[in-house]
């Protein structure tokens, strides 16, 4: 079924390689992971249509007032940090996500200590029992999440997560409207570590979280085996921007959905030499106030 997806846009940017894609009504004017012009390039291929996508839901102007009363707390970024300038480059982007349906196996053995101490007259005592426990099951993780983009930090989606799988919708050229969006540039099989990752210490977390009422727990031993991956090519929405300071990119993104920032602000050394330099005339006429007292 022809949703319209081939005639959306495709943009490319010059400078670091992105392609930024977009509804037929929704021209791109700048890279917005470097500012840089884009050109456009032609129409969107077929190839790149994601099977589903998590609507925004969250305005620009929430995500804005977000990051501003969160940025505003930080009283060394730079100057500019929050001007007009600045807040402008926030963008609707579309973040291109591999969400992975996995069933697996998972045991695990430990040993779980019964501590129990008690006083006969003047002597202390301790008893310690040793159990071996173990644990196995059949565990599905439904919609696992690792973002198909090389250009955003790795680190920083991950931080932006949850997203709530209940809206997740069908997709339709539709949702592009006013909004941006990345196609991957990084496949399922690249991704495919980290999504074990996530998948191991979950199962991990489930199995040691089962075992309940000792006084300690040590685990021996783990495994977990993938048996089965389904995979969905999502788009998920992000308020994204990115702010250059002394020749260094930093990334900031509000989650579309839940209103979540990550992010990192730069430090101003100015500010902060000013700030010291204002501190030791503080501390130098205390001191200089203490003498006079004491003399």
């Amino acid at each position: 079924e022809d949703d319209g997806f081939s005639n959306g846009n495709l943009y490319s940017c010059s400078s670091c390689g992105a392609e930024i894609m977009s509804d037929g009504n929704t021209a791109a004017t700048f890279c917005v992971y470097c500012h840089c012009p884009v050109i456009l390039k032609g129409r969107l291929s077929g190839d790149y249509r994601p099977s589903k996508v998590i609507p925004f839901s969250i305005t620009r102007e929430k995500a804005l007032e977000t990051f501003k009363e969160t940025i505003g707390k930080k009283k060394f970024t730079p100057t500019d940090f929050q001007s007009d300038q600045t807040l402008e480059k926030m963008t609707g982007l579309y973040v291109p996500f591999w969400l992975a349906d996995c069933k697996v196996k998972a045991d695990m053995d430990a040993i779980g200590k019964h501590i129990r101490t008690w006083r006969s007259g003047n002597y202390r005592y301790t008893e310690t029992k040793e159990y071996a426990v173990s644990r196995n099951a059949d565990i599905t993780f439904n919609g696992v999440p690792a973002d198909g983009a090389s250009k955003i930090d790795d680190a920083l989606m991950d931080a932006i997560e949850p997203f709530d799988y209940n809206k997740i919708e069908d997709f339709s050229m539709s949702y592009l409207s006013g909004f941006l969006a990345d196609r991957y540039d990084v496949n399922k099989g690249d991704v495919f570590p980290r999504i074990r990752q996530k998948v191991d210490d979950g199962s991990r977390n489930i199995l040691r979280n089962s075992i309940t009422g000792y006084s300690s727990v040590s685990v021996s031993r783990f495994n977990n085996n993938i048996m089965n991956t389904n995979w969905n090519y999502a788009l998920l929405p992000v308020w994204f921007m990115t702010y250059n300071y002394q020749g260094k990119m930093y990334e900031f993104a509000v989650n579309g959905q839940t209103g979540k920032l990550v992010g990192n602000p730069p430090l101003s050394v100015k500010k902060l030499v000013a700030f010291g330099i204002g501190l030791a005339v503080v501390i130098a006429v205390l001191f200089g106030i203490g003498g006079s007292l004491l003399s």
